[in-house]
């Protein structure tokens, strides 16, 4: 496999942590690291180890097997004159070729459930006089914010249990190095590093690097080994825990059995996408999360709820959906669940999103349904505690608890207020939200039918709600005109006043839910209309390219990003939605799901080969050749083309992811 060298790929250890990099050794971006650790799974997540700069002795010379970028745009060393093969599976795995012949494999492999990372390198065949000398670069610092030198940096080394650690800075998790070479002290502060993908998106983009030493090994006896993990307690610490425990074995058998360990577990996952999902499914204090993507999202309420459909369901992980659903359940406050959890850096939760607490209702819905599907019952206790917040989110709207959150006369949800950001279409420029959407928009009140009726199956209460909801759509949504649906009704509270923008929004209504809102002729038409104005082989465009405010491009600083991020550009989770309605509207065949299988899935199953490696990334450009952007692993995406693969596709063929 031959990737093209700006393809990224990514490690994780099940705890929010994560390694990644590009294909083509060189770091561009800030997030591109071999060791982050969440201190708080999945938040407070440190960068320890930034890179290793690796160079191999000959007879023949000194040959770099690494590659660094440093302002002004200068890369040295540059590995890639030396890079001959690419695999990711089972884990990133890299060929080079010297100049004499000399061949040398080097792989990266993070352990589960542990903030571990096997780095390897060893010949491919049998040479004498070779050797491996490996530079460390650490930083030490918060995910998002950069390094630069300064006196504070602790370069001293501490031996414990057999290994070397370094405590960069009080208050960061400890980095300790297991190593079957030997290690000099000579430390260094490398300057300057240029970080490009952060200069294009408009941020700051040089980095300052410190080094202890490097370590030296004799490949030609063997596997050179480095097992890098974070927080590991102090001596005193250590001591204090308790007498009698283990030793660290040493390196090269340390990191013999953790990669065989970790081989197993991903030898029991039946696809790629299988494997895939896997990374998103974290821990969060006893229960489990869904990290919404990599590398700089942690969890996110909308986010887990429509993921989990794929990532869980579809791969028959139920019990840890139903972890992640009674986790979150526990998070309910006036009858809404949040979209965010406080984080390092001062920000709070966030409960503003009106569509979060409906998203999870269907998630609730579709993991009891899983579990009838397989003939398995679910504890009294849980289904009480789903329903019971279930009915607590649906009270909190329909007695109009939040002004920005509330039932209207004609039974629809009225959601947010001036200036809000009450829905997924969440982004902001000037502090102003670029598609505000403050009213009745048509998906909130898709979901907001759905969770409705999904309650009324076991308590009456509802039902009424639900018929009345149910009934203003139909009067109220159609677009006799445009043959779509408003995108938003009563919009800024002004009643009557309608938003005719072609938005991808409506597909909800028709497919992606539980309970299609809309069907027959007209949800016909909204699938037709959207397929010939809003589909690309990535995903659905958030605005029709005939708008006057339609943004081609996701690119350009901060606030160009982030006024296309909803105006333009495509969103491949649509597609989940997009493919279900278009099946169902057709009948829902074989000859449909097939048709939809070539049309639809088998381009985003190529995707996996591009950008963010055996995963699908969070967005792409509205227009052709439609470039992938934003977040090159993201939970719903992935989530949605494993739920199309396994579930509404599946009738017709299985294996294709």
């Amino acid at each position: 496999m031959r990737p093209e060298l700006d393809s990224e790929w990514l490690e994780t250890d099940g705890l929010g942590g994560y390694a990644s990099g590009t294909v083509g050794l060189v770091r561009t971006r800030r997030y591109h690291a071999l060791l982050v650790s969440a201190a708080t799974p999945p938040t407070g997540r440190f960068v320890l180890v930034n890179s290793v700069e690796a160079r191999v002795t000959t007879p023949a010379g000194v040959f770099p097997i690494s590659a660094e970028a440093y302002a002004p745009g200068i890369v040295e060393p540059d590995g890639r004159l030396h890079l001959k093969r690419f695999d990711a599976e089972p884990w990133p795995r890299w060929r080079f070729v010297l100049p004499d012949g000399t061949a040398i494999d080097q792989a990266i492999a993070m352990v589960h459930d542990r903030p571990v990372v096997c780095v390897t390198w060893r010949l491919a065949a049998a040479r004498g006089g070779v050797t491996l000398a490996v530079r460390p670069l650490l930083s030490g610092r918060e995910h998002h914010a950069l390094h630069r030198e300064n006196p504070a940096f602790r370069f001293e080394e501490e031996s414990h249990d057999g290994r070397l650690v370094w405590r960069p800075y009080p208050g960061v998790p400890s980095i300790a190095v297991a190593a079957n070479g030997a290690f000099r002290r000579a430390p260094l502060w490398y300057r300057n590093f240029l970080y490009a993908e952060e200069r294009a998106r408009g941020f700051d983009h040089l980095e300052d690097l410190a080094s202890p030493g490097e370590f030296v090994f004799e490949l030609s006896r063997g596997e050179a080994c480095l097992v890098l993990e974070a927080g590991v307690p102090s001596p005193a610490d250590a001591a204090g825990a308790g007498a009698g425990r283990r030793p660290t074995p040493g390196a090269a058998a340390l990191s013999r059995a953790l990669r065989a360990r970790e081989r197993r577990r991903r030898a029991h996952f039946p696809s790629r996408l299988h494997r895939a999902a896997d990374a998103y499914i974290v821990r969060r204090g006893g229960g489990r999360t869904i990290v919404a993507g990599y590398p700089w999202f942690t969890d996110w309420g909308r986010d887990t709820f429509i993921a989990l459909r794929g990532l869980c369901l579809a791969t028959g992980r139920l019990d840890a959906a139903r972890a992640i659903l009674i986790e979150w359940a526990g998070t309910l406050s006036d009858g809404r669940l949040p979209n965010t959890f406080p984080e390092r850096g001062g920000r709070t939760a966030d409960f503003g999103g009106a569509d979060v607490s409906l998203w999870f209702a269907v998630a609730a819905h579709d993991w009891l349904g899983a579990m009838q599907a397989l003939g398995r019952r679910p504890s009294k206790a849980d289904v009480t505690t789903l329903r019971r917040t279930i009915e607590a989110i649906l009270t909190a709207a329909l007695e109009g608890a939040r002004d920005d959150w509330r039932v209207a006369d004609d039974g629809l949800l009225a959601a947010g207020r001036p200036g809000s950001q009450a829905t997924w279409m969440d982004a902001r420029v000037g502090g102003r939200p670029v598609t505000p959407r403050f009213g009745k928009p048509v998906e909130i009140e898709a979901l907001w039918i759905n969770a409705l009726g999904i309650a009324a199956a076991w308590t009456e209460r509802f039902r009424e709600p639900h018929r009345r909801a149910l009934a203003a759509f139909h009067e109220r949504f159609w677009h006799a005109a445009g043959g779509y649906l408003f995108d938003v009704v009563d919009v800024e509270g002004r009643a009557g006043e309608s938003d005719a923008a072609l938005r991808p929004n409506q597909i909800l209504a028709v497919g992606g839910l539980p309970f299609p809102v809309l069907e027959g002729p007209r949800a016909r038409a909204v699938v037709d209309t959207v397929e010939a104005r809003l589909l690309t082989p990535l995903g659905l465009r958030t605005l029709d390219p005939a708008d006057p405010a339609y943004r081609p491009r996701y690119v350009g600083d901060v606030a160009a990003r982030d006024g296309a991020y909803h105006q333009g550009t495509a969103w491949p989770w649509l597609l989940g939605p997009f493919v279900e309605a278009w099946v169902r509207v057709r009948g829902g065949g074989a000859a449909s799901r097939r048709e939809a299988r070539r049309r639809f899935l088998e381009p985003l199953v190529h995707h996996l080969e591009t950008a963010g490696l055996e995963h699908v990334s969070e967005i792409a450009d509205g227009d052709p050749p439609h470039a992938p952007r934003g977040c090159p692993f993201q939970a719903w995406s992935v989530g949605e083309v494993i739920r199309l693969s396994r579930g509404v596709l599946a009738s017709t063929r299985r294996g294709a992811d």
